[in-house]
């Protein structure tokens, strides 16, 4: 009996979790730091702590997939922690307007469609079903994070690479685009599975 706690407390704390456990933190620590957005530095070091929070998205799967560290609990915690980063970071930069305008349809577009791809997994999974992440979902992913990256650099990139709120105005809308596409599919395969269960 202990050997089995102990070995489910090694998964618990392996290199891919503690990643994302890691992604987990990153977001009340991006968040606080973009309540000061008037600052540069503030911004840029929510910038820092946003691209590696970013970074371990890709780390993560990698070691786990690689040195064979899946466990039920990284599945878990993976996707929440990816939505939490990405939804956070589109209500901070929606309040200090750096997102304004026709721009906050494109946040709404992936926050709706984040809520709507969680509630579809659960009732699939509940099912058995299993949903793939395919290469559009890959791209899409890297699209949100490019622009967050952009728009969280906001007027202090703005300094330095002068259209840089522009363009990550631009990625945003290129991935609302992809998040529409994808999450299309994902309605798709609840509606039919829906439909067989009626």
């Amino acid at each position: 009996m202990s050997t089995a706690r102990s070995m489910r407390r090694s998964k618990a704390f392996n290199l891919a979790n503690l990643l994302t456990y890691g992604r987990l933190v990153a977001v009340p620590a991006v968040v606080g730091l973009l309540f000061w957005p008037e600052d540069h530095w503030s911004r840029w070091f929510a910038l820092a702590v946003f691209a590696l929070a970013a970074i371990t998205d890709y780390f993560d799967g990698y070691i786990a997939r690689t040195f064979a560290q899946q466990s039920a609990l990284g599945r878990m915690l993976d996707p929440i922690a990816d939505k939490l980063l990405v939804a956070a970071c589109l209500l901070m930069l929606v309040a200090d307007k750096t997102i304004q305008g026709w721009h906050i349809w494109a946040a709404l577009v992936i926050l709706c469609r984040e809520i709507l791809v969680s509630g579809l997994r659960e009732f699939l999974a509940e099912l058995k079903v299993g949903v793939p992440v395919s290469r559009v979902a890959k791209w899409k992913t890297t699209f949100q994070l490019l622009a967050l990256g952009f728009l969280i650099a906001g007027p202090a990139g703005d300094t330095v690479l002068p259209g840089n709120t522009m363009i990550g105005l631009g990625l945003l809308w290129g991935s609302a685009i992809l998040t529409l596409y994808t999450g299309w599919d994902y309605l798709r395969t609840g509606i039919h599975h829906l439909i067989d269960e009626g």
